[in-house]
């Protein structure tokens, strides 16, 4: 499953891109996450980064933990997370033209085993709309944020 969102937000582009890299501060620019613990800090750089993310998804309390795994300054970066027999990466950018600048979020859901490709067979459709739903409630939550 591939889903990508995209919101145009009328900002200064640095201040864009830390917010979308600063993932400690989360929870005060996205309501939906609800707690941060930073759990591995790179001397430099993004990559490497990783922290444990609460957040409340389908009406539940849901922790996961994620890395970022690549990234060019200013431009993008990859995170990755592997749960319930699944692997997630998510691509976030910002766009080079602007303003406004426009931030994307690539979401790709890939199950590996095989009680997960069941649940997805079952249930990915409802794990889709979700998931396009709170990717999209996080970028316009940013916009608000950086805009007001």
């Amino acid at each position: 499953m591939r889903i990508t969102v995209e919101q145009s937000i009328h900002a200064d582009r640095e201040r864009i891109w830390q917010t979308l890299t600063n993932v400690g501060e989360s929870p005060r620019v996205m309501p939906s996450i609800q707690k941060v613990e930073v759990l591995e800090k790179p001397a430099r750089g993004l990559v490497g980064l990783k922290w444990r993310e609460t957040r409340a998804f389908l009406g539940k309390e849901a922790t996961e933990v994620m890395w970022v795994t690549a990234a060019q300054e200013g431009q993008h970066y990859d995170v990755r997370a592997e749960s319930h027999g699944a692997i997630y990466t998510t691509r976030v950018a910002l766009s080079a033209e602007g303003p406004p600048f426009t931030v994307s979020m690539d979401f790709v859901a890939r199950p590996v085993t095989t009680g997960a490709r069941i649940m997805w067979f079952l249930t990915g459709w409802m794990f889709g709309r979700a998931t396009r739903k709170a990717l999209a409630q996080d970028l316009l939550d940013m916009k608000t944020a950086l805009e007001a």
